[in-house]
């Protein structure tokens, strides 16, 4: 087994969603690596991507192929370090908020079209327009006058991008930001064919109407399938792409994965969590760092969440070393916080080990803290709670542990439910449900990015949870120039967001997969999503 460390520089897992039934079927009909003399990787994308429009798609099954099909002005390289890409060089203002991008020379989108600086500027506003609904735009608030054109307040002319030329971007920061080269590799922010866009709404929908201008272009799409996706002869750097054809299957079944990979029909897999303690010895097992957790969103808008006390006690009578040894088994680290372990702070110190850990699980205080909640309430028993989980084999098995946890710890009775996954994500985020499943996948190397995400109508709040003086702290570290300061600031925040239970947290993800001796140079970011620009199979 090899195991590769990384100090991490941003995030991710996510809520996956249901794979259609005829992958397998489509998966049999041919193996991967190396077909006909052709360079062909096939690899397994679990679930249909939501969108492959930068700003919609914001979760794992899409980025992992749209990092594949785009590249923002930087690319984050075999290091995990932000690279030229779009832009071959860029200058920083003295005081640390003007960036000014020089895009390279003969750019291409996979049509044909030249990219310019104005795809960038349409991209980016368009991420912040309201009408857009991306619940990615919090990610753009940095950049003046950003925020206010989100949250209706400002205008779109105030947003502080602009294409000087056809070659130059300008972009203006409403405060310095450390990690902003790393952010424009971030899908996101992407750009977009204006050209495109404009004449046909439904442009990111189909391979027959998809732009691209990264290493490869969507050739074909067959919903709920499988998507796959070629060498593109209009990338820039086309002579560092090995692959002739990446086919994405999506197989939401980790056994089923396995069975593939054993048979030739998957270059990688996952490792299901009934065979982890043999696979994980395995040679050709890997195992990278991810930044990012699982955890489980407590809605204070339904009962019995109002009450701080009942959802203390949830919290604390959850132990997560027990679901991820018995459960998950695959050598996560339990979450005991919500800021996952490798980003450093401005001592060079690691932010989680600094902070040590903020969730107490204590079955004992947790009965204490139920009781004391009921009285609080005038229950004279606890309402009926359902917890709620994305369709997927794994997420049932938490699930089904937590039940029993908590009726082990408090004498709770939780009901379960699932649900497919767009429906899901889509009911979560309009607060429809008591408690959910949930997991956050960080965008870049800073703690802010983990808590900014629990401000009060932040999109990816989605508990109802609202809070003053957690408000303040988080709005004052993103102003904050001294970072010894700044990282108290960001402590206090998280120790108030465990503090008062509006989530519960699970365990960190990592990245275990198999991966066939012949197969080299995919990369696989912290942040989550993979980079088939530098990857080869046998024979090349």
């Amino acid at each position: 087994m090899r195991k590769k460390g990384w100090i991490v520089s941003v995030c991710l897992l996510t809520i996956m969603l249901l794979a259609g039934c005829t992958a397998n079927e489509q998966a049999s009909k041919g193996s991967s690596s190396n077909k006909g003399g052709e360079k062909v990787l096939t690899i397994n994308n679990e679930n249909e991507p939501t969108s492959f429009d930068p700003p919609i798609g914001f979760n794992n099954v899409s980025w992992q192929g749209l990092n594949n099909l785009m590249e923002g002005l930087t690319r984050l390289n075999e290091k995990h370090e932000p690279s030229p890409a779009m832009a071959e060089k860029w200058e920083i203002s003295e005081d640390g908020k003007t960036y000014t991008f020089h895009l390279r020379d003969g750019i291409k989108w996979s049509n044909g079209d030249p990219v310019k600086a104005s795809d960038f500027e349409y991209a980016w506003k368009r991420l912040l327009d309201p009408k857009t609904g991306s619940s990615a735009s919090f990610l753009a608030y940095m950049i003046e006058g950003g925020e206010a054109f989100n949250s209706g307040k400002g205008k779109k002319e105030d947003v502080k991008v602009t294409a000087v030329n056809d070659k130059t971007l300008e972009v203006q920061l409403a405060y310095p930001q450390k990690s902003f080269l790393n952010m424009t590799a971030n899908p996101a922010f992407f750009p977009v064919n204006e050209k495109v866009a404009g004449k046909d709404p439904n442009w990111a929908k189909d391979a027959k109407t998809f732009v691209g201008n990264g290493p490869f272009k969507l050739t074909e799409w067959k919903h709920d399938e499988s998507f796959t996706m070629e060498k593109s002869e209009t990338y820039w750097d086309k002579k560092m792409v090995k692959l002739d054809q990446v086919k994405w299957l999506m197989i939401s079944d980790r056994n089923t994965d396995y069975q593939m990979y054993q048979s030739g029909d998957l270059d990688t897999a996952f490792v299901p969590a009934e065979q982890s303690e043999n696979l994980l010895k395995n040679k050709d097992v890997q195992i990278e760092d991810q930044a990012g957790l699982f955890f489980y969103r407590l809605n204070v808008n339904m009962e019995p969440f109002q009450n701080k006390n009942i959802r203390k006690a949830f919290q604390m009578a959850i132990n997560p070393q027990d679901i991820v040894d018995y459960v998950t088994k695959n050598e996560e680290k339990p979450a005991r916080a919500f800021v996952s372990p490798g980003i450093l702070d401005s001592k060079g110190e690691d932010f989680r080990e600094a902070g040590g850990d903020l969730v107490k699980n204590d079955k004992s205080e947790a009965a204490k803290l139920l009781e004391k909640g009921l009285k609080e309430e005038n229950y004279s028993k606890l309402p009926p709670v359902t917890l709620t989980y994305s369709t997927k084999p794994e997420n049932k098995k938490k699930a089904e542990a937590i039940q029993q946890q908590l009726k082990e710890a408090l004498g709770v009775d939780v009901k379960l439910a699932n649900m497919e996954a767009n429906v899901f994500a889509e009911d979560q985020k309009a607060l429809k449900f008591q408690f959910s499943q949930s997991s956050f996948l960080a965008d870049y190397a800073d703690p802010i990015n983990f808590l900014e995400s629990f401000q009060t109508g932040n999109a990816m709040n989605r508990t109802g949870w609202s809070n003053d003086t957690y408000d303040q702290l988080i709005k004052k570290a993103s102003q904050e120039a001294n970072e010894q300061k700044r990282n108290s600031i960001l402590h206090d925040a998280e120790a108030l967001l465990i503090e008062e239970a509006p989530i519960i947290p699970i365990h960190f993800y990592n990245q275990v997969h198999l991966q066939k001796e012949g197969v080299k140079g995919i990369v696989r970011h912290p942040v989550g999503y993979i980079d088939l620009k530098w990857a080869q199979v046998d024979g090349e």
